[in-house]
């Protein structure tokens, strides 16, 4: 069986040296908050935006200016800046923070094209830090997609030494 990591570098096409490219500069210190401020910005600009119903209701219980602030918290937290997530909100736990949502494939590849648009957008980073960061977010994507998969088939197994054949295990 293939672990979530392995999942990840196989339907994303980044293997994990690419993905995690990211711990090897500061992202934070050569960005600046700023721009980690105005990528999430440009990025939820996009998805609220987006013209497809369904993807646009992936965000519907999320007022967009906390969307923001959360996405950015965690960039500045991930790529070598202060834990502003972590002390806001606690451990990013993304696997678990994205569990109500339909993490699929298609999902995936439609916030990585808005997160692509929002990188081409931010014209404070450089093109070898937007290509770590895509990196990044193209395994963690299909990450979280290999978490809702993984989900998925723990919500349909049947209880182990279950007594009520017709019950499933919760997750």
């Amino acid at each position: 069986m293939q672990s979530l990591q392995e999942k990840a570098a196989e339907w994303s096409g980044v293997d994990a040296e690419d993905a995690f490219a990211i711990d090897g500069t500061n992202l934070y210190e050569k960005l600046g908050l700023q721009t980690f401020i105005s990528l999430s910005t440009n990025f939820y600009e996009r998805v609220y935006a987006d013209e497809e119903e369904w993807f646009r209701s992936i965000f519907s219980k999320s007022k967009k200016e906390d969307a923001i602030q959360n996405q950015y918290e965690f960039f500045v937290q991930r790529m070598g800046g202060p834990p502003l997530y972590s002390q806001r909100k606690g451990h990013p736990a993304l696997i678990g923070r994205h569990r109500p949502f339909p993490v699929t494939h298609r999902a995936a590849e439609r916030w990585l094209n808005h997160m692509q648009q929002a990188l081409d957008a931010t014209s404070d980073i450089d093109l070898d830090s937007k290509t770590k960061m895509l990196n990044f977010f193209r395994h963690t994507a299909f990450f979280l997609v290999a978490g809702d998969e993984l989900k998925n088939q723990n919500q349909a197994a049947p209880c182990k030494n279950c007594k009520h054949p017709g019950k499933h295990a919760a997750v």
